[in-house]
């Protein structure tokens, strides 16, 4: 049997980059890789993110936002913190033998239509779909 690295994706609210890093992840090594996401704090998953994703055929409709605390106890090979604040809340993610962090922009914060909100989120998870290729894609299998 192949053990698969666990990483779980670390964010403020567990609503949209972490989530989206999670099915993105699943989506295009899912057989190298566990793949889980919380949040410091607990909160909804974004619609927003959820129909992005939809977009490019990753169904999230499915996720729910959870916090840290959910996972106590479990061993990570590798944590990502996607967001300055979590970051800076939890440096060290307990349970992960390596933490990262690569920081991307709050989709939330975009402002204006719902089409200019929308871009927004597509910006974001197309930067985060490009850094995992990078990231991990490159990993020997």
């Amino acid at each position: 049997m192949i053990t698969k690295t666990r990483i779980i994706f670390v964010c403020t609210a567990n609503a949209a980059r972490s989530q989206m890093a999670e099915g993105l992840l699943r989506k295009k090594y899912g057989d190298r890789y566990e793949v889980f996401s919380a949040g410091t704090r607990q909160a909804k998953v974004s619609t927003s993110a959820i129909a992005v994703m939809q977009e490019i055929g990753i169904d999230i409709s499915h996720h729910r936002s959870k916090t840290l605390d959910e996972f106590h106890g479990e061993s990570f090979d590798i944590a990502v913190t996607l967001c300055d604040k979590a970051h800076s809340v939890c440096p060290i993610i307990p349970g992960a033998k390596k933490t990262i962090h690569h920081g991307f922009s709050d989709p939330h914060l975009v402002p204006g239509t719902r089409e200019t909100i929308l871009n927004g989120y597509r910006k974001v998870r197309d930067e985060i779909a490009d850094w995992i290729d990078v990231e991990f894609g490159t990993l020997p299998k």
